[in-house]
């Protein structure tokens, strides 16, 4: 009997999201929202990052076919929202949050234990142009593109430690850009925004040890951040 009354509950709920989509005559909320000039709100989301290396010489392990294994984790962000009106259909964005996330790193061709836990916490600041389709009725799909760049607070990147010692370092600042799309849903109190943005690293961000033919550093010509964010928004 449960499982009834859930499904016709699920069959109300998406019919009255068909019927808002395809109708004209929904009740539309929030109609001035986005005629605002200013408009302010917060995110809530999770993430995912990777790193992208490039080789001096590509020579990797025969087993697995390179030279370090990454293991993702899903980490957390948070931040604020302001959003400037340029036109009916454009807005600028600034986003400043923070970010937590966590990668294991292994070098694979080694005998000894090379695997490094890789904790990060990034204040990350995007700065966005964000371009909306005409609204339909309480729904509004968007792309935003743009630039980013992150202060990593456990870079490491001033420690005199290195990998001999078990010292992963990354570089304190990075640069990215940013492209995603995402659907703005207009409700009763507020607009609420999903969106899937992918970040990907400019500048190499990795901190070369002491010993130039290190097995985690010396072979790397670049290693750059690239990631995942899931985020919901309130506005």
């Amino acid at each position: 009997m449960k499982k009834i009354v859930a499904i016709l509950g699920l069959c109300l709920v998406c019919s009255q999201a068909n019927a808002q989509l395809f109708s004209g005559e929904s009740i539309l909320n929030q109609e001035n929202i986005d005629n605002k000039r200013w408009s302010w709100g917060y995110y809530l989301g999770f993430n995912t990052y990777d790193f992208d290396f490039d080789y001096k010489e590509y020579n990797p392990s025969p087993v697995l076919g390179k030279d370090f294994s990454i293991e993702k984790s899903v980490g957390f962000n948070v931040g604020l929202v302001g959003s400037f009106k340029l036109h009916n259909n454009f807005d600028l964005r600034l986003e400043p949050g923070v970010s937590f996330n966590t990668r294991n790193f292994q070098a694979l061709k080694a005998d000894q234990n090379t695997f490094r836990e890789i904790n990060s916490t990034y204040v990350h600041i995007p700065l966005l142009v964000k371009f909306s389709a005409d609204r339909l009725n309480n729904f509004r799909p968007f792309v935003l593109a743009g630039a980013s760049t992150s202060i990593n607070l456990s870079s490491n990147e001033n420690n005199p430690d290195d990998n001999s010692v078990g010292q992963f370092r990354m570089k304190t600042n990075t640069f990215y850009y940013e492209i995603g799309v995402g659907i703005d849903f207009y409700l009763y109190y507020f607009k609420f925004s999903p969106s899937l943005r992918g970040i990907f690293g400019i500048n190499d961000e990795l901190v070369r040890d002491e010993d130039p033919n290190s097995l985690y550093t010396g072979n790397v010509e670049q290693m750059r951040t690239r990631g995942i964010f899931l985020n919901f928004t309130f506005q």
